[in-house]
Parts: structure tokens; C-alpha cells; sequence
């Protein structure tokens, strides 16, 4: 079983590390192309990318898994009961977004530029929610080596499109190249889809009985998922909501929107992905241990998940520790070289050091999900959405300006952290 664990985490890191590095690159070869203000606008667009994608996934991913972990289900019933749900439910939900592109981006985040890029995401749903539906199963078999696989090729994909393709379409107006941005993930979802197909089972039958929906494999997915999706709907709805928020009581206050795009766009599309980028090695891990974790919860095997936690979270730390020394000495060195700029580097140096919190997070997270504790995932999801929002508010009104959603981020980490070790100790004591 260690041995199992050990291999899962290697391929899982050593996939995290490539497609972090691919997913770099792509960040790269997209800020130089775009500048800062197209990239300002792509990441004015994302939070609501991330809301719809939530929404579209409906929590099932990591229900699925983990009933998969289980191993008491048949598992060809299990997915055809949910994908033509699923599939159903995306495209429904697809028309609506479409229908509201035109509210969304004049009333809601005021600026037109980025309708088209709405509706793209409308296209991209489907896609997403087949590729994560299959990658749930490999999940929950503890195959690690199709899903790294996929995403990397996923990566490949993005990467070749952003060498290629996006200086050919550098002269069309920004609002376009965003929306083809976009629409490029049904590309690479499609290639993650098609390789995961590929590591199914060979030998397997499929009968006219798998084919049929059973009500209650229906019943306890979204059980089990809904509280996920909901948790996944708060978080994705206050990302949404703090850029509107932001900009909104920045615009009263007599900020201008150039001037609260642009900062925004540097802090989400320079700072923040540079400082998420290490996380590749504790989602990984944390990845790597949930069907673990499931199999010993349930066995009440409290000491051994106790000493595994000890073990992944020391490790977690001294990792920490270097890279955040690593961003406080050369961040200014870091930001130059990857993006040729080192617009932001005063938020870095800011936000760094809380990040040791950030990455362990997802084992602790991911920790709570193994033991279907989804109800304290949703607890989580509502602090941590009510302090970012609770924060960005008050401190705009104090005068903080720009640096109330730099705040809003470090005050959100030391709490939802605590919150999640909190938990944790309590349900293994």
C-alpha cells in the first residue's frame, strides 16, 4: 500500500512539474503576445470562466472518485448513469450563459470587450466537464499515469497553440483574440478525453444492463457531489464576485477602470500564477493520498492516516520554506525572466511569505474529501468566500485602494488554513 502511495505521488509530481512548466511557458508566451492590458482583460474574464466551469461540473468529478475508490459499484452502470445527465445539464446550462453574455459583462463587470469571450465559454463546458468525468475514474482506480498523461498532452496542446497560432491572430482586436483563447480548451480537453479513452480497460463488456440509469448509483453521485458543487459554487462565485466588487467601489471612489484593470491584471495574471506555481507538488501528493485516506478512514485507521498526514505535511513545509526565500531574494529576477517585467514584483514580495499556508492547504483539503467530510468543505468554501469579500469591502472603504484585494488574499489564507487543520485533528482525535 506505501508502495502504491510512493509510485502515485512520483508520477503525480513528476506530471505536476511538467505541465506547471508547460503551463508557464503557455503564461509566458501569452502576457508578451497580449501586454498588459490584454492580459488584464483575459484575466478579468477568468474568474467567471471558473464560475461556469464549477457550475457546469455539478460536483460529480470527485463524487465519482471516490465511489470508485470504494470498489462496491459497477463501475461501466456507474458512468453511463451520470455522463448523459451530466452532458444534458451542460448543455442547458450552456444556452443560459449564452443568453446572459450581454448582462454579464455590461452590467455585472462593466466592460463590453468581453461578451464574446462569455459565449466562448458557453462552447468549452461539455468538453471540460467529459474530461474531468473520465479522469475521476483513474482517480479512484489510483492510476496516476493516464491522468498526468493527459493533462500533459492537454498542456502540449495549449502550448502549440499559443507558439503558433496566437502571433498569426496578434492583429485581430483584442476582444477576438480572448474569445479564441477560449475557445482553444475544446482543442485540448478533447486530446486530454481521447487519451484517457485510450488506458480504459481492453477486456471490458459492455451489456444492455450497464447501459441502463440506476437510480440510486444517480442518487448517491449527487449526494455526494452536490455538496462538492455547491462548496465549488461559493468559492467560484466569490472569484467572480471580487473583481465586480473591486471595481465597482474602486469606480465610486473615483479610481479609474484603466488604472483597476490593469493592477488587477498584474496581480492575477503576473503574481499570483507564480506563486501558485509550486503548488504542482502538493497537489500532487495530495491527489495521491485521498483513496488512501478513504480505504483507512472507513477500516478507522486514525493513526495511520495521522502519520501519514505528519510525514506529507513536513515534507510540505521545508519545500515551503525554500520557495518562498526563493520569491522574497529573487522575485524581482523571477518576474523579468518570465515575463520580461517586473510590473508587480511590490505585490510579491507582499503576498509570498502567507503562501506557505496556501500549499497546505489541498492535503488537508483533499484529506476531508477522502473522508466525506463534505459538509466541513462547504464550511470552508463559505468563510473563505464571506472573508475575501467581507475584506475587499472594508478595506476599500478604509482607503486601502488596490492592496484591500492583496490583503483580502493573505487574510483569507491564515484563516481558511486554520479552519481546515482545525478539522482535521478533530475527526483523527
Amino acid at each position: 500500500m506505501k508502495r502504491k502511495f510512493i509510485l502515485s505521488s512520483v508520477i503525480l509530481l513528476f506530471g505536476g512539474l511538467v505541465t506547471k512548466v508547460l503551463g508557464m511557458f503557455i503564461k509566458i508566451i501569452m502576457t508578451r503576445n497580449l501586454g498588459v492590458d490584454g492580459t488584464a482583460l483575459y484575466m478579468l474574464l477568468l474568474p467567471t470562466f471558473s464560475l461556469f466551469i464549477s457550475l457546469g461540473q455539478i460536483g460529480l468529478p470527485i463524487a465519482l472518485s471516490r465511489l470508485v475508490a470504494l470498489g462496491n459499484k459497477n463501475n461501466k452502470n456507474l458512468y453511463f448513469s451520470i455522463i448523459p445527465i451530466l452532458l444534458l445539464i451542460n448543455i442547458l446550462f450552456s444556452l443560459f450563459i449564452i443568453f446572459s453574455s450581454s448582462f454579464i459583462s455590461n452590467n455585472l463587470l462593466h466592460n463590453n470587450s468581453i461578451r464574446l469571450g462569455i459565449i466562448a465559454i458557453a462552447f468549452v463546458i461539455p468538453f471540460t466537464s467529459l474530461s474531468s468525468i473520465c479522469r475521476s475514474y483513474f482517480f479512484g482506480k489510483e492510476k496516476m499515469f493516464p491522468h498526468t498523461l493527459s493533462l500533459i498532452i492537454e498542456n502540449i496542446i495549449r502550448l502549440i497553440f499559443m507558439w503558433f497560432i496566437l502571433p498569426i491572430i496578434n492583429f485581430l482586436d483584442i476582444k477576438y483574440i480572448v474569445s479564441i483563447l477560449v475557445l482553444s480548451n475544446i482543442v485540448s480537453e478533447l486530446s486530454s478525453t481521447i487519451v484517457l479513452i485510450f488506458f480504459l480497460p481492453k477486456n471490458a463488456s459492455i451489456s444492455i444492463s450497464d447501459l441502463r440509469p440506476r437510480k440510486d448509483y444517480i442518487y448517491e453521485s449527487f449526494k455526494l457531489g452536490l455538496p462538492n458543487v455547491v462548496s465549488n459554487l461559493i468559492s467560484s462565485l466569490s472569484y467572480f464576485l471580487e473583481p465586480v466588487i473591486l471595481s465597482n467601489i474602486l469606480l465610486k471612489l473615483n479610481f479609474s477602470s484603466t488604472y483597476i484593470v490593469r493592477e488587477y491584471g498584474i496581480i492575477t495574471g503576473y503574481v499570483i500564477p507564480l506563486l501558485f506555481l509550486p503548488s504542482f507538488f502538493t497537489l500532487a501528493l495530495s491527489q495521491a493520498i485521498m483513496p488512501y485516506i478513504t480505504r483507512e478512514y472507513l477500516n478507522k485507521g486514525y493513526d495511520n492516516i495521522k502519520r501519514r498526514l505528519l510525514s506529507v505535511s513536513i515534507f510540505i513545509l521545508i519545500i515551503s520554506v525554500i520557495i518562498i526565500l526563493i520569491f522574497e531574494f529573487y522575485g524581482k529576477l523571477l518576474l523579468l525572466f518570465l515575463y520580461k517585467s517586473y510590473v508587480g514584483y511590490k505585490y510579491l514580495k507582499i503576498l509570498a511569505p502567507v503562501f506557505v499556508l496556501q500549499y497546505l492547504q489541498s492535503i488537508f483539503s483533499f484529506t476531508l474529501n477522502g473522508m466525506g467530510m463534505v459538509h466541513d468543505i462547504f464550511i470552508y468554501s463559505i468563510i473563505s468566500s464571506f472573508v475575501r469579500i467581507f475584506v475587499i469591502i472594508i478595506l476599500c472603504l478604509l482607503g486601502f485602494g488596490i492592496y484591500s484585494y492583496i490583503f483580502s488574499i493573505i487574510i483569507n489564507i491564515i484563516i481558511s488554513t486554520l479552519y481546515l487543520i482545525n478539522r482535521v485533528i478533530t475527526y483523527l482525535n
